[in-house]
């Protein structure tokens, strides 16, 4: 390959031919040089649901508000290889100072569920949902969402939420106004509210495909609107799993995250954010037997970590997270290698405008932590 051709991969963001032709070993102790060579002028976050052969590389594990909160808080560092997907990344660029660089190893690491949510559905919804309940509403998203999103929240009084303060979040925003809507993953919506005694026939889900307002009852009676959106990884766990596992092992301990629908929430024996999760099962006793309704690299990095304790997936045919699963030795090594030669690749910029309406949005978060 000729180096012309070699930077203009680069350039258009595809990794480059040579990476693809590396052994695993090869590409570990350049790796491991880069990251000596750089020192603390390189920073690593890594999400619980990367794959272990990247999180080995990570100089901190941790859920995506948790890991965009450390990336501020480290100010030596100016480059910042963020090991997550997308939104991730902008909410890391958000937080950090401007002479700190945020980098996604491929930028096809992308997230279903904020996808589900873009800028443009979201206005349309709003002039409809204003149209038909007035000044009543104040807009809540999950932070798995894109910085245009959390931009419109910021800029409408609302506030991001995280599956660990869901809880408190939805129950401030009922202090605010009548009724919320919670973008973009209507699963978390729906349990949260339903966890706070609001009844599921006062919620109404906010279709942005056909821009409708899907509920069957009278307007004046909605409570909560959810948007219309998921997570494909939580929603692939079913009841069908929960019953045939009662059946099998009634023994068994099930815990899900709250990503999943409402009905898998309502059977299992708990839920809770990835962390409570995680933290649920360093607390059990040995010999304790444990079915996790959540991604599965999480889920085998808690079998290696766990071996006292019987560990198993909630549905057994459940795959890894496929957009996280992106990241990868060659991509992570191709991000790292262009930092070290000044040729920086996949940088993640949001710019001012969105960047101060999203900080809005997570400082009136933050601010009831």
């Amino acid at each position: 390959m000729s180096i012309l051709h070699y930077f203009e991969e680069q350039k258009s963001g595809t990794l480059p031919e040579m990476y693809k032709n590396l052994t695993r070993e090869q590409m570990e102790a350049r790796i491991t040089a880069i990251k000596n060579q750089l020192g603390k002028k390189l920073f690593i976050p890594g999400h619980h649901y990367q794959k272990d052969e990247v999180i080995q590389f990570a100089d901190v594990s941790g859920d995506s508000l948790q890991l965009a909160q450390l990336c501020a808080a480290n100010e030596q560092a100016e480059h910042i290889v963020f090991c997550g997907v997308h939104f991730m990344a902008e909410t890391a660029d958000i937080l950090t100072n401007d002479h700190q660089k945020v980098y996604l190893p491929d930028m096809r690491a992308g997230c279903s569920m904020a996808d589900m949510a873009n800028i443009f559905q979201t206005d349309r919804a709003w002039e409809a949902l204003t149209e038909m309940f007035g000044d009543t509403i104040v807009p809540l998203t999950y932070v798995n969402s894109t910085a245009a999103i959390k931009a419109f929240v910021g800029r409408n009084g609302g506030a991001t939420v995280t599956s660990s303060n869901a809880h408190a979040m939805v129950e401030w925003a009922f202090t605010q106004k009548e009724r919320i809507l919670f973008l973009p993953d209507q699963h978390l919506g729906r349990n949260t509210a339903y966890d706070i005694g609001i009844p599921l026939e006062q919620m109404a889900v906010w279709n942005p495909v056909r821009d409708k307002l899907e509920f069957e009852g009278k307007w004046e009676d909605v409570k909560v609107i959810l948007w219309k959106g998921h997570c494909s990884v939580h929603e692939n766990f079913t009841v069908k799993n929960i019953v045939d596992l009662r059946e099998n092992d009634p023994e068994m301990r099930i815990i899900v995250h709250p990503e999943c629908s409402r009905e898998v929430v309502a059977l299992a024996d708990d839920n809770g954010s990835t962390k409570y999760i995680i933290d649920a099962i360093e607390n059990a006793e040995p010999g304790s037997k444990w079915a996790i309704g959540t991604e599965m690299n999480l889920v085998n990095r808690l079998i290696q970590n766990h071996p006292d304790k019987q560990i198993i997936s909630l549905n057994p045919s459940m795959c890894p997270c496929l957009t996280m699963n992106r990241i990868d030795l060659p991509h992570l090594l191709w991000s790292l290698d262009s930092i070290a030669k000044a040729k920086e690749v996949n940088i993640i910029q949001v710019d001012k405008e969105t960047a101060k309406d999203a900080i809005t949005a997570l400082e009136r978060m933050l601010a009831r932590a």
